[in-house]
């Protein structure tokens, strides 16, 4: 039994001029000791689908479908229910730590306190622990600088200091939502290459967001491309770089930054690619393919028809040992216009 199983999750925002759909019909599933990275533009609904697998969405919010959560729906989750697994069986590292710390508080507080929630061990039990983690994600002299508050750390540090708080009550399921927007390169790797190493020391199921193909490409079994509130791609991160089969998944490799294209003679480089036009607004999604209106691939049919999700035979069977999905597939019209080696567009 998968430890996360979703089927057709829709959110609904609802608004002065009526409700929007902000997430259709998302299907993907995660066991324990997997990870699986989403990947698409701001406004994707990347941060939006974990927000509603923990029950964090907006209140002007109201979800269908189903979440299971070791066989147990968790659509209609009152708000105690919600805070007995918060925290305590799937956590989250944000984006911003320090928008996540608590500014007016020590870091071994704030590190115990989960502990104090869930587990009910007394205060010095939980600092105790509290240090501990601390010392696992690497915070030099952690017993001293237990007593220390947020200001006084780097960027770095205080992200290492929201795994810690996210790791200490060992939750089945980490959620890290673009834990290295703010950070430079050097520190990102640390970041992604400890996250990875406790995942799998206590054998977590993670999910990891980023907007950066290289992110995902290197931290995670299984990858979902998401575009104005759909899945556009899923399946295993080997099969899908070695097969892009959206033309938006294929867009995104496109305009990323390389040092391996050929420059012009005056020995300037080309102009980066990039995908034309917008994301539509919620309100404004067009009638069949949202990607149509800016689709290089883009036939009349594909803004009259919804595309459903079809297989794509890039899958290996050697890589079922490490993929929770098991098949690749992709939202499109005309997946055959993106077969390997076609030069159409996107080159």
């Amino acid at each position: 039994m998968p430890l996360l199983e979703v089927t057709g999750l829709n959110l609904f925002v609802r608004g002065s001029q009526g409700a929007v759909q902000a997430l259709r019909h998302l299907s993907f599933k995660l066991e324990r000791g997997r990870s699986l990275g989403i990947i698409g533009e701001s406004g994707s609904g990347k941060s939006l689908t974990v927000q509603t697998l923990m029950g964090l969405q907006p209140e002007n919010t109201s979800a269908t479908g189903s979440i299971l959560w070791e066989g147990q729906e968790l659509i209609g989750y009152t708000e105690r229910q919600w805070q007995s697994m918060r925290g305590n069986r799937m956590a989250m590292v944000f984006q911003e730590p320090m928008t996540a710390l608590n500014p007016v508080h020590t870091i071994g507080r704030q590190v115990a306190e989960p502990m104090l929630l869930h587990k009910s061990l007394d205060k010095k039990t939980a600092l105790q622990a509290a240090i501990g983690l601390l010392e696992r994600v690497g915070i030099a002299n952690a017993s001293a600088r237990a007593n220390d508050y947020p200001h006084q750390f780097s960027g770095g540090q205080r992200q290492r200091i929201t795994i810690a708080m996210a790791l200490a009550c060992e939750p089945d399921l980490l959620i890290a939502d673009e834990p290295t927007t703010a950070l430079d390169v050097t520190v990102q790797q640390q970041i992604l290459d400890l996250i990875n190493d406790v995942a799998a020391e206590r054998n977590m199921a993670l999910i990891l967001i980023s907007h950066d193909l290289g992110v995902i490409s290197q931290n995670v079994d299984d990858m979902l491309v998401m575009y104005g509130g759909q899945i556009v791609e899923s399946g295993p991160t080997a099969a899908i770089f070695r097969h892009m089969a959206h033309p938006y998944t294929r867009g995104l490799m496109a305009a990323r930054p390389r040092l391996d294209v050929p420059r012009q003679p005056s020995g300037k480089p080309f102009d980066l690619l990039t995908i034309p036009g917008t994301v539509p607004a919620l309100k404004d999604l067009p009638r069949g393919c949202t990607f149509a209106g800016r689709c290089s691939f883009t036939q009349e049919r594909c803004f009259d028809n919804q595309p459903q999700r079809v297989g794509i035979p890039s899958f290996q069977p050697q890589e079922a040992e490490y993929s929770s999905l098991g098949v690749h597939q992709a939202r499109c019209l005309r997946p055959e216009a993106m077969r390997p080696g076609n030069t159409e567009a996107w080159k």
